[in-house]
């Protein structure tokens, strides 16, 4: 097969999916999957589609796009707030946003009613991560003026956590997004069909909670692909850690010194490296670089210490592991490697039966 290469067992996505599904609404949460993460993939879409997932999250609208032009039945979901510049699109294409700005729905508003449609909008609060969010001092005015607004319809509250500032979602926020959302429906006498609590990082939360309060979904991205808490990065019981598999190809092999020699300036990348000394090693450089993937958030399923990259080349020391030239070497990725690893089209994206890796020892359930 070619290399580099991302190998993707779409039978372990849609056990993590439905797993994930059952947990969160056996306290009547929905779930609806993102994902970014994969670009989109409609492969990955359609597993999921047919493991019980009924709504896709994305940040991009051409991923969207491609989910719907295969044909999958779903609710879309735009999760970045729109551009103003992408209004028309949002429309055309995407059945509920979130957002946070009042021009921007305006815009969305007219855009809709032209196009005799109604979009669908989730409001998002700021509750400490300080990323997008309206102040919850600020919502009620804007409340007040979405749902007098042609051409759009508010159907929720939402909020984010634990992505920029890294503010885990705690009792404390939840029942705060669960408090806001009550005054305001007591308020303007409506009732929100959805309260979306955050994302993946809200597992803990939940299963310690003895009360979710009224938040009703979440949006799951990384639980889904990678099985674990996005808190602690640790695996949640049940889920695979291991449905991708990045394999690159060794295209040299010699033993050097572990130290560069020579006057020391910048590297291709702005820094000044500092490198370990420990004698002569083995090294292995591999056709896979920083274009391709975040070398610091994937680890090869060998003995083999990640020594650097550039943006061509990962260089591996391989000292004693026997390999040679057009070996291939195999790597978990996290998430931000799976981001990059996706996007890029010098990846090959291969789907394989769950038959056909079962044999190199993956992780089970």
């Amino acid at each position: 097969m070619p290399a580099p290469r991302i190998e993707i067992e779409l039978d372990k996505l849609a056990h993590n999916a439905r797993t994930l599904t059952a947990l969160y609404g056996s306290k009547g949460i929905c779930v609806t999957a993102i994902t970014k993460g994969v670009c989109g993939s409609p492969r990955i879409a359609r597993a999921l589609l047919d493991s019980g997932i009924r709504s896709f999250g994305d940040s991009r609208i051409a991923n969207i796009q491609k989910m719907r032009e295969v044909g999958l039945d779903a609710q879309f979901m735009l999760i970045r707030s729109p551009m103003p510049t992408e209004v028309k699109r949002v429309v055309e294409f995407v059945d509920v946003s979130l957002n946070t700005e009042i021009s921007v729905i305006r815009l969305l508003a007219s855009e809709a009613v032209k196009r005799d449609k109604i979009q669908q909008i989730i409001l998002m609060i700021e509750l400490g991560d300080l990323r997008e969010g309206v102040l919850p001092s600020d919502v009620e005015p804007m409340v007040a003026e979405v749902i007098g607004l042609q051409g759009v319809k508010l159907i929720g509250i939402g909020t984010n956590l634990a992505c920029f500032g890294g503010v885990r979602p705690t009792e404390a926020n939840m029942q705060a997004l669960s408090a806001i959302v009550g005054n305001l429906q007591r308020k303007f006498g409506i009732n929100f069909e959805v309260v979306s609590g955050g994302n993946s990082a809200n597992y803990q939360w939940f299963v310690s909670t003895p009360d979710i309060g009224i938040v009703n979904h979440l949006r799951i991205g990384e639980a889904i692909l990678l099985g674990c808490d996005t808190v602690t990065r640790e695996r949640i019981p049940g889920l695979y850690m291991d449905a991708f598999t990045l394999v690159a190809e060794v295209v040299e092999l010699k033993t050097k010194p572990s130290q560069p020699y020579g006057e020391i300036a910048q590297d291709a990348f702005g820094r000044v490296p500092v490198f370990e000394g420990k004698g002569n090693m083995e090294r292995a450089i591999l056709a896979l670089g920083r274009q391709d993937v975040d070398g610091s958030a994937i680890k090869p399923r060998i003995k083999a210490d990640i020594l650097g990259a550039s943006s061509d080349y990962l260089i591996l020391d391989v000292s004693g592991l026997g390999l040679k030239v057009g070996a291939e070497v195999q790597f978990d990725v996290g998430y931000s490697a799976l981001l990059r690893v996706m996007t890029s089209p010098y990846v090959e994206k291969v789907y394989l039966p769950l038959s056909q890796l079962t044999a190199r020892g993956s992780s089970s359930c």
